[in-house]
């Protein structure tokens, strides 16, 4: 016999589903697998009764009719069950197999009856009521009759048939005196159930936080990971336009020897002497060599831990501003030489639009780099200074990753 770690075997799984060739097979094999009870208390006959399959019912009560009265973990029978769905031959099946089971309480002292009534289902209410083991003054925990329950749920329908039969509120009977040992039993039975499904919802919500955070830190490494690769990708090509640039000025170069003026040699750029020359020379040279800075440490620097990763791609981040701003400094100071005298305020808007644009930038960047650490150095100091639980703690860190899983941030 095979179960898995609810103790479901196959005649479980058979019942439930309603296979009644299956569960033949399987009582004919070993019919004692009638009597196993899962986890919480369930058999087969639970099962079954619970969706209706009355076919799989009978059979099993065929093999092992003692299981009519096989309560589950909260108390309930079969046929508690069996009323909170609508078949009336599984209801009818089950008080034929015991009509003691219609008296039968639960752990919170509701008979089929009770929840019968709380459901609504009327024609069942009438067959128990039909019953003549049945007793409609069982008063349960909550000081309720099966026609308090009733009007308490407003199921006028079925209020009206339990007064038609003479049922009484637990306000006009007179309840019977409790044993005190079966209710301190019943107390510490409660408490454990609910301790239990507790540790239940515990667990779910710990797997449930511990899935987050795996997928947060695997976007986080992704997200970095496509940074470094953008990042190398765009020193490459700042590293390609300095270094061309160099080499395309506007007005080439003294090529021709006999045509060249005295102290000037061969190679030499036209525009020489011209200031926008030098200034776009130095600034374009800058670039150059930060970007191939920038190469060399991302193909030759390996980081594995997160913090670091994000310290190296924090500094060359900032590299590749400077580079940025250096370039565009070299083709403003260019476009003063191109545009000539007579169209020099042409250069001058563009500068500012250049510099607005550029400046708008960084700022903007910077104001979410200053941002995000403030945050990050916060967030730091209240875990820090928290005095709550660790599963206070654990829930906290939980919902702020949650909340801010597809939150966007500047190194």
């Amino acid at each position: 016999m095979t179960v898995d770690v609810v103790n479901t075997t196959a005649l479980h799984t058979a019942a439930n589903q309603g296979h009644i060739e299956m569960v033949n097979y399987l009582l004919e094999q070993q019919s004692s697998l009638a009597t196993i009870a899962k986890s919480n208390g369930k058999t087969s006959l639970h099962s079954s009764a619970r969706n209706g399959h009355l076919q799989v019912l009978k059979a099993l009560l065929t093999q092992e009719p003692g299981i009519a009265t096989r309560m589950d973990n909260k108390g309930q029978t079969a046929l508690h069950m069996a009323v909170k769905g609508q078949n009336l031959e599984i209801v009818e099946e089950l008080t034929k197999a015991d009509p003691s089971l219609v008296n039968m309480v639960d752990n919170k002292g509701n008979t089929p009856l009770h929840i019968a009534a709380r459901k609504g289902r009327a024609e069942i209410v009438k067959l128990l009521l039909a019953q003549n083991e049945r007793d409609a003054e069982v008063i349960n925990k909550s000081h309720e009759t099966a026609l308090d329950t009733a009007e308490k749920m407003s199921q006028g329908e079925t209020v009206a048939i339990l007064q038609e039969y003479g049922v009484q509120s637990a306000r006009v009977l007179k309840p019977q005196p409790t044993n005190p040992a079966r209710e301190l039993k019943q107390t510490v039975s409660d408490i454990k159930h609910e301790v239990h499904d507790q540790l239940k919802h515990t667990k779910q919500t710990r797997k449930r936080i511990q899935g987050i955070t795996k997928r947060l830190h695997k976007m986080q490494r992704e997200g970095l990971n496509n940074a470094i690769n953008s990042s190398t990708v765009v020193a490459i090509l700042i590293a390609t336009i300095a270094f061309a640039g160099i080499f395309q000025v506007p007005g080439q170069y003294y090529m021709d020897k006999d045509k060249l003026p005295e102290g000037h040699v061969i190679g030499e750029a036209n525009i020489s002497n011209h200031p926008g020359f030098l200034v776009f020379f130095v600034f374009d040279s800058v670039a150059l060599f930060i970007s191939l800075s920038v190469v060399v440490v991302q193909t030759t620097v390996v980081v594995i831990q997160q913090g670091a990763k994000k310290k190296l791609m924090s500094i060359i981040n900032k590299l590749m501003w400077i580079a940025c701003v250096f370039v565009s400094v070299a083709y403003l100071a260019l476009s003063f030489v191109v545009v000539g005298r007579r169209y020099r305020l042409m250069a001058y808007i563009v500068t500012a639009l250049g510099a607005v644009i550029m400046l708008s930038t960084i700022a903007v960047m910077l104001y979410w780099v200053i941002k995000h650490r403030i945050e990050s150095s916060n967030k730091k100091s209240m875990r820090k200074n928290s005095l709550v639980s660790k599963s206070m703690e654990f829930s906290d860190s939980a919902l702020s990753d949650d909340n801010n899983e597809f939150k966007i941030y500047a190194l």
